[in-house]
């Protein structure tokens, strides 16, 4: 039963075909549009990539998570001076601002002062980072070529890290189903517990 459904699967070329370029519109997406969980994707796709025979599977998955992450970053941060320069602002404006804490986006701001486009690098790695550092560098009238220059070993670092927990997933599992397990636990565990740790010292703190 399992051999007949393995072999009606789609060859490993076909899935590459379908995997990169479905790779690369949702992880721009999600740049553009911080509501796919983007590290979710590259991690799933690395636990499958990695049972693959292709030598350089992983190399262009990482290509294509990276390259997609730089031009959605560029994209909103592009929309996003839009909206700073103009009288009425703009809805990009907006989401980023509504998704931006004033609390973070003060110590955001502080961070950039202090460290400069370095700071975007760690904001790329820190869950819900990044829209306060962005947020910060459009106020603080950042050019969009000085944003490029950090965001590249920014959006570099962050496929490295979310492909390692691909890899790692990948490696300790036999079956690719469940490294992808997992790999989106693993994440969703990275991603959530800053968020909750803010919430419990808020509790603690009233």
């Amino acid at each position: 039963m399992i051999e007949e459904v393995l072999r009606q699967l789609p060859t490993e070329s076909t899935q590459q075909a379908v995997a990169y370029p479905s790779l690369f519109l949702l992880v721009a997406l999600g740049s553009l549009v911080p509501v796919v969980p983007t590290g979710v994707l590259v991690s799933s796709v690395s636990v499958v990539t990695f049972h693959q025979t292709s030598p350089f599977a992983l190399l262009i998955v990482f290509a294509v998570a990276s390259g997609a992450a730089f031009l959605g970053d560029i994209c909103l941060y592009w929309l996003g001076k839009r909206g700073v320069a103009s009288k009425n602002g703009s809805k990009w404006l907006e989401a980023i601002t509504g998704r931006a804490a004033p609390e973070r986006l003060a110590q955001a701001q502080e961070k950039l002062d202090e460290h400069g486009t370095v700071v975007l690098v760690l904001s790329r790695l820190i869950p819900a980072g990044r829209i306060p550092v962005m947020l910060a560098c459009l106020l603080g009238r950042m050019p969009l070529r000085q944003f490029a220059r950090g965001d590249v070993p920014a959006c570099l670092a962050w496929a490295a890290t979310y492909q390692l927990i691909g890899v790692l997933g990948g490696s300790l599992f036999p079956e690719p189903w469940e490294g992808v397990l997992a790999a989106v636990a693993l994440t969703l565990v990275i991603s959530g517990t800053p968020a909750l740790w803010r919430r419990l010292r808020t509790r603690l703190a009233g």
